[in-house]
Formats: structure tokens, C-alpha cells, sequence
């Protein structure tokens, strides 16, 4: 969670699911839009194609925290050791930090820069470079793909880190954290579901978790969760779920306080989490899914995804 910034008025695209196949013409337009007639999901081609609104199909009312470069629904990775750059330009308030590339832009609010954009009739693509998130103004050395698929209230998110590093003072070989990926909602869902249990996928009931604040120095740290879930919703149980099938670890929690809304400095935050080696010269992938609606009803929803998966079933 990174600085405070409120996002200007976008001017938009509206790409519809299950229409004709078209390619998003020239010039680039500062956002596209899908709408099933379930969700609106807007991806923001001025900040690397990230996912900055998620709402119910007519709602003016978005599930995604946007108030700064670090917040969105966006890839972020972290490789080598942390080293104070300061004298490089590096901000104070992120040194030491890591080579950290992430989707939408870096502290000082230079934004990552579009290669490619195009839908087809059942999903949206975006490839930029990314930004070092700690650095003034300086593009990685990768580039960052998403893609992007909605079926009725689900996402199902590709992601892909292409990295061709020339550096050579981060190192190539340390085991780091990876959010994969960052995900904030708005604090006003300020509720935390998981199952920590050790029988998973067997309808034994989830838990309520208390909401750790990031004022109290770090995230929540979440290492058993044998669902592969987590969900920040309201007091009526509904929200946003997020699942990563090949994670166990999470981080979740609040920034500020309860109650507040899209652009505002408070915000809610999961990650799913997992120890990964990012080499200078490496492709990373993989899949997560975003579930908007109702607590029981999205774990069920995960049931099912989990059991085409094991079918061999990616639709």
C-alpha cells in the first residue's frame, strides 16, 4: 500500500462480452470496460491494463480500492536483495526496498506503459512495462500480461512476468514473498472469512478472522489456509473472494479504518502469497480468480472451480 493519490475521470471503451470479435482500435483509449450484464469490470490502460473497478452490472458503486499507484487489483513481484538507492533517487519511505516491479506505476506517479491491448468475446489482454515501484521514473526490465476472463459473477486472471534484467546489483537467486497478486477492496468490506482447517474442501465452516490494521507494522500473515481463500465482505456476507489455487499463504488486512469507499486512503488488502525465485532472465505464470457476490454461495463457486481443475477443465 503505497502513497494517496485520487483517480482522475477516465475516459472509456465498453467492451461487451459475447459480442463479435474486434480488435480496440488506435489511439489508446485511458480505459476499457466489460459488462456480462452480472459485473462491470474496468481495466485502467493509463496505469498497465490493472483492474480498477468492480461492481455489480449497474452499480456506480466499485469493490476496488484505487486511491493511489499501489493499490488496484495488479500484478507485483519482488526479486534480489533490498538495497538503499537513495542517492539514485530511490523515496525514502521505500528504502531499502527490493527490485519490485508492479503493474500500474511507482511512488512518484509515473505510470507503466501500454505495448498491447485487444478483446475478443470472451476476454480482455493487456502487456506493459512495468514500473520499479521505489524508483523515480524507472521502467523494469520485463513486461507484465493479464489476461482476463468473466463468466456470470467469477474472474479468471492469467498473469505473466517476462523478465530480461541487465542489473547487476540485486543478485539472482533469493526466495521472496510473491502477492500473487495484490488485491484491495474497499475497507467498507471490513469483514475477514477464510478455512484454516485441515479438512479442506469438505464444507466444514469457515472462520471470521480479526482484521490485523498495517499500523501495528505489517499485514496479517496468514500460513494455513487450506482453502486457498480469502474474502473481505460486508455485515450482510457479501464481497469480494479471492483464490489462488496454489496458495496456502496469505496476507490480509486494513489500512485506516472501516467503512470507506474506492478512492479513499482506507483500504482493505489480501494477498494471496508463495516463496518463489524470480531470475533476471525468467517467465513467471499463473492463474487466480476474483468472486463477487455472496460468502456461501462464492466458497461453493470455489468448490467448483477446484473440481474442474482437477478435471483438467479450464472453462
Amino acid at each position: 500500500m503505497k502513497g494517496s493519490f485520487i483517480l482522475s475521470t477516465l475516459l472509456s471503451v465498453t467492451v461487451c462480452f459475447g459480442q463479435t470479435d474486434k480488435q480496440i482500435n488506435t489511439p489508446t483509449p485511458k480505459e476499457m470496460v466489460a459488462d456480462n450484464g452480472k459485473l462491470t469490470v474496468k481495466f485502467d490502460l493509463t496505469r498497465g491494463g490493472a483492474i480498477s473497478w468492480i461492481s455489480n452490472s449497474g452499480s456506480q458503486r466499485s469493490f476496488v480500492n484505487i486511491a493511489d499507484e499501489g493499490r488496484y487489483i495488479q500484478q507485483s513481484y519482488y526479486a534480489g536483495k533490498s538495497l538503499d538507492r537513495k542517492a539514485e533517487g530511490q523515496s525514502p519511505n521505500w528504502s531499502p526496498w527490493a527490485w519490485n516491479p508492479i503493474q500500474v506505476g511507482d511512488v512518484f506517479r509515473n505510470r507503466a506503459k501500454i505495448l498491447d491491448y485487444k478483446q475478443s468475446k470472451d476476454s480482455l489482454y493487456v502487456k506493459c512495462i512495468p514500473m520499479q515501484w521505489d524508483m523515480n521514473n524507472r521502467p523494469a526490465e520485463a513486461e507484465m500480461e493479464q489476461w482476463t476472463f468473466l463468466k456470470g459473477n467469477i474472474l479468471t486472471i492469467r498473469n505473466r512476468l517476462t523478465c530480461h534484467r541487465t542489473d547487476e546489483i540485486y543478485g539472482d537467486s533469493l526466495m521472496l514473498n510473491q502477492e500473487l497478486p495484490a488485491v484491495y477492496p474497499i475497507s467498507a468490506l471490513k469483514n475477514l472469512f477464510t478455512y484454516e482447517g485441515n479438512a479442506p474442501f469438505t464444507n466444514e465452516p469457515y472462520k471470521k478472522l480479526e482484521v490485523k490494521n498495517l499500523s501495528t507494522g505489517f499485514w496479517g500473515r496468514y500460513k494455513e489456509v487450506s482453502e486457498n481463500w480469502m474474502a473481505f465482505v460486508d455485515d450482510a456476507h457479501v464481497g469480494m473472494l479471492v483464490y489462488n489455487p496454489k496458495c496456502t499463504m496469505f496476507l490480509a488486512g486494513m489500512a485506516g479504518v472501516p467503512g470507506k469507499e474506492a478512492s479513499d486512503g482506507s483500504t482493505s488488502y489480501i494477498a494471496p502469497i508463495k516463496d518463489e525465485i524470480l531470475y533476471k532472465n525468467s517467465i513467471y505464470e499463473y492463474e487466480y480468480y476474483i468472486l463477487i457476490g455472496s460468502l456461501a454461495e462464492m466458497r461453493k463457486q470455489v468448490y467448483e472451480i477446484k473440481k474442474k481443475l482437477a478435471q483438467g477443465d479450464r472453462k
